[in-house]
Parts: structure tokens; sequence; C-alpha cells
């Protein structure tokens, strides 16, 4: 199989990532897929989507979970709404993270991911306990369909999230690194960050973005490929020294502009095939 091949964040039905005719135009070989809403989550909407995929020669690599009610007005909203974290969801999500699981099963798909929420830092903290046990029942629901649960990088720190893997203790819970929420979040310097997370990593973004004023306070501000503080010939020869051969997917989310998205995922596609042709010979 190709080492890093190109990739792009899509949506059924979420509006979110990248337009399917994008997609076509510029011939992306994978993509990460966000989770159709949940009337959408059948088996025949899975069959007619893997239909789909085959004829465009697009392979889905990930198919990420999203949820009702989730907001990233900022980083107090992020904490109080996202992912498995908050107590009062927690159970309804889970189960509709088993319900995209088999929706991904269905799909061909060997991995799931998913925002998780702020995990606090240390396993003393309040609510801590509880987070390893439900991260525990989802990659065991996972294991039994075969497959791995990504957990997308940015809230917590390198270290952090090293430790949470440890407390969970589950072979099939890896990483789906992306750069610039670590910047975003100003949760740590990216290229220092992967290293130390190195061998957890299955699945990354490329993304750019610039520092906040009050890191970890104020969100920073996602800018095109290339544009922001994530030194891209820099995280490609770490993906290089790491191991990482799987695909390198853009995560752009301007949708309501067709134009200009399909102008900045050409450009980001021109970036990444000029850096990888540079560090792979």
């Amino acid at each position: 199989m190709e080492t890093w091949p190109i990739g792009v964040f899509a949506s059924v039905d979420a509006g979110l990532g990248v337009g399917w005719n994008v997609i076509s135009e510029l011939k992306v070989p994978t993509i990460q897929l966000h989770a159709p809403h949940p009337g959408n989550r059948t088996a025949a909407t899975a069959e007619s989507l893997k239909a789909q995929l085959e004829k465009l020669g697009v392979r889905c690599t990930a198919v990420f979970g999203g949820f009702e009610g989730e907001s990233y007005a900022d980083i107090p909203t992020v904490v109080k709404t996202i992912g498995l974290v908050p107590a009062e969801t927690r159970q309804s999500r889970l189960e509709e993270m088993f319900e995209i699981s088999d929706f991904a099963k269905n799909l061909g798909c060997d991995t799931i991911a998913l925002h998780l929420g702020f995990v606090p830092e240390e396993p003393s903290d309040d609510g801590y306990a509880e987070i390893v046990e439900v991260t525990r029942k989802l990659c065991d629901y996972c294991s039994k369909n075969g497959q791995y649960l990504h957990l997308e990088t940015g809230q917590e720190t390198a270290d952090g999230l090293i430790e949470f893997i440890h407390q969970v203790q589950r072979e099939n819970l890896k990483i789906n690194f992306d750069p610039a929420n670590m910047i975003l979040y100003g949760s740590g310097e990216p290229i220092e960050a992967l290293k130390k997370v190195a061998k957890h990593v299955r699945s990354i973004h490329c993304k750019d973005g610039t520092w906040s004023d009050q890191p970890g306070k104020t969100w920073g501000a996602e800018v095109p490929l290339g544009q922001g503080a994530v030194n891209f010939r820099e995280y490609l020869k770490t993906l290089k020294e790491i191991g990482y051969t799987g695909p390198l997917t853009i995560e752009r989310e301007i949708p309501q502009d067709p134009v200009r998205q399909k102008q900045e995922i050409g450009h980001a596609i021109e970036l990444l095939t000029s850096l990888k042709a540079e560090l792979l010979g």
C-alpha cells in the first residue's frame, strides 16, 4: 500500500469537511468520514456509501463520532459539551458510539474516532476514573467489531494523553494526531508532542493554525495549510522518523464556500505532494 496517501475529512449529512464533488474532482484516494446523523446509521446507508466510495476509488480510513449538543464556540463551552466527558450525556453518547462502530463495520472500516472531551490531567482528579471506564467500554465494543478507537488530540497535553492511554489499558486505543489542535487549544508544541506520543499514533490530520495570545484560555485561529504555526516540512519529517505510513488527511471545514474550499484543499494537496516527494524520494 502507498505510503502517505492523501486524504480529506468528509461527511454524508453533517455539512462538515469536503464536498463529494471536490473529492471527485481532486481525486483524493482516502477519506475520514464524519458519522451520519442517528437516523442514517443503517446497514443500507453503509452499503450505498460503500458502493459510492468504490465507484470513486476512495477508501474510508476512519469514521468519526459527533453528537447533538456539542459546541466549539469557545474553550469553556468545549469543556462542558464535547465527547464522552460530560456526565449527563455520557451513557446516551456511548450508545451512539456503539451504533457508529456497527455502521463503520458495515462500511468495511476498521477504525472509529472521536474527540473524547477535556480529560482531567491527573488520574486522581474528580471524574477521571469514570472517563477511563467509559473509554474501556467503548474500546471493548470496538474490539468485538475488529476495530481500533482513535482519540483526536487537542484538549490534553502529550503527557496527559499518554497517562490516560496507560490508565485505560486497551490495546486497540490509539491516537489521531492533529498538530493544529495542539496550537488552537494551547496544549503544547505539536512536533514535540508528536515525538512523545509516537508509538500510539495510528492516524493523523493535516491542519494548520495560529496560537492564541492567551493559549489554553482562548482559541487560536485555524488557517489554510502552510500559513500557520505548524511547520509541515518538520511535521512530515517527524512522521517519517516515527515510522508513520498512513494517510495524510487534510481537515479544513469551510463547506459554506465551495470555491474557496476547492482552492484551499487543492493548495494543501500540492504542498503535501511536494513535501512527500522531497522526503520519501
